[in-house]
């Protein structure tokens, strides 16, 4: 029999007093485990290590190297000192564990909490194992979240970098210090503006002379920076100038949380509403003084255009420079918006400079999106057979579909309730063991009763518009049929637009379009 070893050294072991502290190092991990594999007469196939990785993160090298090799059956076991050293998930211990590794006959062993595949007895154990695992990660995550939250909302700087124009203070955990060289440039920026600079012509001139940009300025002063993989990415650009502007950690006030997570699963972020920021001032330091601030603002407010969603946000964010990958901004002229690429004017030879009419762009989507549904669409077959999102029957089948899911959920959490309790009785585990283990499954069965409470209501508001009448044929019309787009569509179907520059000798501008489908 092949074993595979799997070890893995996450953030929180590093902490420990000792590094051989409840046998965490990898070191100690891999002579457990080989004498663990000496011990039943296997053969080594290979290590699999993971250093520095949380059990939640999906995207461990060594872990999907393990799997992939698994999936090729080239060997026969995989051996972890725990269970939870292989993942945290109880949604991929369900996946790997109980689904795939049985499919691709490999067995899964983990020492300490006595989980064994081959063994169909400790089932149950595997999956409890995997649903303490699933709330340590919550609880962590809320854990950390709170002590963040805490520091935050006292004006403690927590990111890892400081704003450019600071630096962190060594002598005080999560105080910022001015950084002169990066602030004098701060406080040009500043003035330029107040003297009627434009921010792509202030731009320009610090790139003119050669001054790095916030993000090549970190990377220089030997800061882990992750630079953008972009051409011309150490340039100044519109809107680091912009950002610039409007940051009140330049005039002595910490504001934090701009970005929060979306859930403590995944590493993504996703922007806040400014009333959920954090703002505490005076925390620092200031660059900016308040007189030279407040004139900035007032000059900001009074160049502020009304934003046109039906014209100049139709593309917003969504075209982007083929020469350079920027995004393209908007200008007016003559009552015409157009597009152009943001690194136009910042330097000299920055970029070819790619220039588009959004009236031209829209049409050339549009013509594109027509001749995809002529090619590719029948529509009498459409309006018979395919159920769209927009399709309210389909719409009702999959609601249906899905509370019935939950209702079988809600029972098998019912279930698992009841027998926790039987084991309680039977003294198979303890009173603690059982008072944590039936929280987790209440309060799972309580939030998924919500969720088939708010279904049954959408439930009947279907049913409601079904008997007001079948519109499966003005839903295929709506895409079929375009003269015009709206920002929704361009948000459902276009991923993004890239924009060449228009070929010489005619008018005919090359666009890439990249979709969403």
């Amino acid at each position: 029999m092949k074993v595979a070893i799997y070890c893995r050294l996450s953030e929180e072991d590093r902490n420990k007093q000792f590094e051989t502290d409840d046998s965490n190092s990898i070191q100690n991990q891999k002579a457990m485990l080989l004498q663990y594999a000496m011990e039943q007469g296997w053969e080594l196939y290979n290590i699999y290590s993971d250093d520095d990785d949380t059990g939640s993160d999906r995207r461990r090298p060594e872990f999907n190297r393990l799997l992939a090799d698994a999936e090729q059956h080239r060997f026969d076991i995989v051996l972890c000192k725990t269970q939870s050293r292989f993942t945290r998930e109880l949604e991929l211990v369900e996946k790997y564990i109980h689904g795939l590794f049985p499919i691709w006959g490999i067995r899964f062993i983990s020492i300490v909490d006595n989980a064994d595949t081959a063994n169909k007895g400790n089932k149950k154990s595997r999956q409890i194992n995997g649903l303490v695992n699933e709330w340590y990660l919550e609880d962590m995550s809320d854990n950390i979240r709170s002590v963040l939250t805490n520091r935050r909302q006292n004006g403690f700087h927590i990111g890892a970098f400081a704003l450019y124009g600071y630096k962190k203070d060594p002598n005080q955990k999560g105080h910022l210090i001015i950084d002169e060289e990066a602030a004098a440039v701060v406080r040009e920026v500043f003035s330029l503006f107040a003297q009627g600079y434009g921010k792509t012509a202030i731009a320009r001139m610090l790139n003119d002379r050669g001054i790095p940009n916030p993000t090549e300025y970190k990377r220089l002063h030997g800061l882990r920076y992750q630079q953008p993989k972009m051409k011309n990415s150490t340039l100044w650009k519109y809107f680091a100038i912009s950002d610039m502007l409007i940051n009140e950690i330049y005039i002595g006030n910490m504001v934090q949380g701009k970005y929060g997570s979306i859930s403590y699963k995944t590493k993504q972020n996703k922007p806040r509403p400014k009333s959920e920021w954090y703002v505490v001032e005076g925390t620092h330091e200031p660059i900016i003084e308040r007189e030279l601030w407040d004139r900035v603002q007032t000059l900001i407010a009074q160049r502020a255009k009304p934003f046109d969603i039906g014209t100049i946000g139709l593309f917003a964010r969504k075209a982007r420079c083929a020469n350079c990958g920027y995004i393209m901004r908007s200008s007016k002229n003559r009552g015409k918006h157009y597009l152009q690429c943001s690194n136009r004017h910042v330097a000299k030879d920055a970029c070819i400079g790619s220039f588009i009419s959004v009236d031209k762009l829209e049409q050339l989507v549009i013509d594109e999106l027509n001749r995809l549904s002529a090619e590719y669409l029948d529509k009498d077959e459409l309006e018979q057979n395919i159920e769209f999102c927009g399709n309210l029957q389909g719409q009702k089948e999959r609601l249906t579909a899905d509370l019935t899911a939950y209702q079988k959920k809600v029972a098998e959490y019912s279930k698992g309730i009841r027998e926790l309790y039987m084991d309680k009785v039977k003294g198979l585990i303890s009173e603690s063991d059982y008072a944590d283990m039936s929280r987790g499954f209440s309060t799972e069965r309580d939030r998924l009763e919500r969720v088939i409470a708010d279904g049954e209501k959408q439930l009947a508001e279907l049913d409601e518009k079904i008997a007001a009448g079948d519109n499966r044929r003005e839903l295929i019309e709506q895409y079929t049929n375009l003269e015009h787009l709206t920002r929704e569509m361009v948000e459902t179907l276009i991923d993004y637009i890239s924009v060449g520059k228009r070929i010489p000798g005619t008018k005919d501008v090359p666009i890439e379009i990249h979709w969403n489908f």
